[in-house]
């Protein structure tokens, strides 16, 4: 089971209101000044507004290269679920430690953070690494600028073990997540006279069928990635808004839409398909109003993950967690934006992805058991080669 005081450090962070709209400042002030008392010090890269932060620290200051824990410190939001308790309560109770975030993943970080000054103390040949970012769950925005600060600081870790759930088993691969805004100008028109407008909606609705086509072509035909619950590339539109009344030809519309892209798919090839169908679409468009057509926004990428079970880190986190075998995850991390700085990774942490985003949120103190074993292992580990 899981320690008296790493549980409490866990606790503690799930009581935090670190919802992605909200600042993040008071858990990375806290984890800066605990780490501190064990002469630590944080990195700390900011937003625009200074109103989060990513913290990154080293624990083994002088040891070459390093193994990252990385971890995203906001949460998803609660409006309108039916939840039985308060989601900052962290209550723990019948096995389980509930509360927003305690599966995803502020209860990895509490454990990590608790084994500070083992890892300081610890005679591993290499040091550890806390990351912990801003806004992953609204398009992993903090952790780009948390990498490129590595990068202009010339800080060139091993490896990085992001501690997402899932339940301890070391994740190998997921997919991308592109998503973005198609906004349409048309030109309105009294609903009689249709010849002399531009029907934004009736335009946008050809790039959603366009989207639906893409979507049908890559369940039909897309080679399978098996491992996967749906071993293709999906997309999907989620959002959709136009008009202002039924005798108004409308002449603005927008819609949102997400590609899902297996590791071995190409995303800005999807896009840049949409893109070109709505493009083909504007001279007729233009020849009745010259302003109109399409703009598109992006408003997050998240690249797909594609580890190897015989990457180092990925035996690693076998041997710690006590797990044979790999599995892939269908949902996204910053996972992807780590191996694609060069830095070997693997997605291993306690809880299910079942429960996260879910009302009532939990993860199972056996979980947090098993993570705080990884922890100690290592911090004994003598060689990740």
């Amino acid at each position: 089971m899981i320690s008296a005081h790493a549980l409490e450090l866990a606790r503690t962070l799930v009581r935090m209101n670190t919802v992605s709209h909200h600042s993040n400042l008071e858990l990375i002030h806290f984890i800066r000044d605990y780490l501190a008392k064990f002469g630590v010090k944080s990195r700390l890269t900011f937003n625009e507004d200074k109103t989060k932060a990513n913290l990154f620290a080293t624990l083994g200051e002088g040891k070459p290269a390093g193994v990252i824990l990385s971890g995203h410190t906001d949460t998803v939001p609660w409006d309108g679920q039916d939840w039985t308790m308060d989601p900052l309560s962290a209550l723990v109770k019948d096995g389980n430690l509930y509360g927003r975030g305690s599966a995803d993943m502020k209860a990895f970080i509490g454990i990590a953070v608790s084994h500070a000054e083992q890892f300081l103390n610890s005679d591993a040949p290499f040091a550890v690494h806390l990351a912990f970012s801003y806004e992953e769950e609204i398009g992993c925005f903090g952790v780009k600028e948390l990498i490129a600060d590595l990068r202009d600081a010339n800080i060139k870790p091993l490896a990085c073990i992001v501690g997402e759930p899932t339940s301890m088993v070391p994740a190998i691969a997921h997919k991308g997540v592109y998503r973005y805004k198609c906004c349409v100008r048309g030109k309105e028109a009294h609903s009689s006279l249709t010849p002399h407008s531009v029907n934004a909606i009736e335009m946008a609705a050809r790039v959603v069928g366009r989207v639906r086509d893409m979507a049908e072509d890559f369940e039909k035909n897309e080679p399978r990635f098996e491992g996967f619950d749906v071993p293709f590339s999906t997309t999907s539109v989620g959002q959709f808004h136009g008009g202002i009344a039924d005798n108004v030809v409308p002449r603005d519309a927008e819609f949102r839409y997400e590609f899902r892209d297996l590791p071995t798919a190409n995303a800005a090839q999807m896009q840049s398909e949409v893109v070109a169908y709505a493009k083909s679409l504007e001279p007729a468009m233009k020849k009745v109003a010259p302003a109109a057509g399409f703009e598109f926004e992006t408003i997050c990428e998240i690249p797909s993950f594609l580890g190897s079970k015989d990457d180092p880190v990925t035996r690693l986190a076998q041997a710690l967690s006590g797990e044979k075998g790999t599995t892939l995850v269908a949902f996204g991390t910053e996972a992807g934006l780590f191996k694609n700085a060069g830095i070997s990774t693997v997605v291993c942490g306690p809880g299910s992805i079942q429960q996260a985003h879910q009302p009532d949120e939990y993860v199972s103190l056996e979980q947090l058991g098993r993570c705080e074993a990884f922890m100690q292992g290592l911090a004994r580990t003598t060689s990740i080669d």
